[in-house]
């Protein structure tokens, strides 16, 4: 967890922390930037609690009811909630610390650190995987996109093992690091890297998150969404409201990444230069940056609410899907259908459909690739 960032002169000390330090020989109080953190992060993240853990749940529970996820993009939608969930579940824990300190010991610390920065990490690269599997769909026949048979599951689980495999790769320095620290008569839990490791091994760290979480997620995400949009601008047959319609979803799925994601990690860019070059020598440009860090990353978090609502509630099929249990449930509770319920009309879909299940009237058309 990155609540807040100080220059350290000690070397043993976390770059996570909020200890008072010395600039020009003169102590920086960072009282305020405390006060401030036990105010708004459980504000925030409570907020962030409710909201994310509704919507995630719900799309858990839909997804997993279905007795077989028809894409790549199903799978990882089902991931990304999981992964959302054991996000948000931390924030509990955040939020307490900020009040009172940690009080559950060092191994919960470890623990829950590791959740929160692995978790975080998973999100961002299936985020891209999702782009991907969007742009097959238009690019290429939909043919191996859906499951056929063993093979096809295999391939998809074999991805995102792969996906979990990196996001717990960049989640380890957390679960080897944090322990928890006492200052200022209270116990934080925080990163603490030994003297060994220098500054730009630390430095090298903050990097790597950046390019991993944000930039290489980001370039997959403009890359493909831009060749579906170009694609969709040159599909015949479909009207211009309708292109535009689906076009203003590509935009906002993009645009929301981008605005949530960037000002927190321009600030862990910073942060990383300062721990090589120390170029924060002022206290009050160092009380900016702790306030920087902890209003950034709680609005980088915020996208694990928004994620229900850009990549599954958005599609057609996971609302027809919605309808159908919900009409299940009804009926068991002696609600009979009226005339006309079913799933919602699918306006415009960009999905790619097999000429030979064309011919054959086969209903398997993939319509959760990306609906309105």
């Amino acid at each position: 967890m990155e609540d807040f960032y100080y220059h350290d002169d000690d070397d043993d000390l976390s770059h996570n922390d909020s200890y008072d330090y010395s600039y020009d020989h003169s102590v920086c109080d960072k009282e305020a930037v405390r006060s401030f953190a036990g105010v708004f992060l459980p504000v925030i993240y409570s907020l962030a609690l409710v909201v994310g853990l509704a919507g995630n749940a719900l799309v858990v529970a839909v997804y997993a009811s279905r007795s077989r996820l028809r894409t790549l993009t199903d799978v990882c939608i089902l991931n990304l909630a999981a992964s959302d969930l054991l996000l948000l579940v931390t924030l509990p824990f955040w939020a307490a610390d900020a009040v009172h300190g940690w009080r559950l010991g060092a191994a919960a610390c470890k623990l829950t650190s590791f959740l929160y920065s692995a978790n975080f990490s998973c999100g961002m690269l299936l985020l891209a995987c999702i782009s991907m599997d969007r742009y097959r769909a238009v690019a290429h026949s939909a043919v191996g996109r859906t499951a056929r048979g063993p093979r096809g599951r295999r391939q998809w689980a074999l991805v995102c093992l792969v996906l979990w495999a990196v996001a717990i790769f960049l989640g380890l320095p957390e679960l080897v690091f944090s322990t928890v620290k006492h200052s200022h008569y209270r116990m934080y839990c925080t990163a603490v890297y030994p003297p060994s490791m220098g500054r730009p091994a630390k430095a090298t760290l903050e990097l790597l998150e950046v390019t991993l979480r944000f930039v290489v997620p980001f370039l997959v995400m403009v890359v493909c969404y831009c060749r579906v949009g170009w694609a969709l601008s040159q599909a015949p047959g479909v009207r211009r409201d309708k292109k535009w319609r689906a076009l203003r979803v590509l935009l906002a799925v993009v645009a929301v990444f981008l605005l949530t994601q960037l000002p927190y990690n321009v600030v862990k860019l910073c942060r990383a230069l300062d721990i090589i070059y120390m170029l924060v020598t002022n206290c009050e440009v160092s009380k900016r940056l702790d306030h920087a860090m902890q209003v950034t990353e709680s609005l980088a978090l915020t996208h694990a609410c928004i994620n229900p609502l850009l990549y599954a509630f958005i599609g057609s099929s996971f609302k027809g899907h919605v309808l159908k249990t919900a009409k299940r449930l009804g009926q068991r509770i002696g609600r009979h259908p009226r005339p006309g319920d079913g799933e919602p009309a699918v306006e415009i879909a960009l999905n790619t459909r097999n000429q030979n299940q064309s011919q054959s009237g086969s209903d398997e058309t993939d319509t959760s690739t990306f609906s309105m």
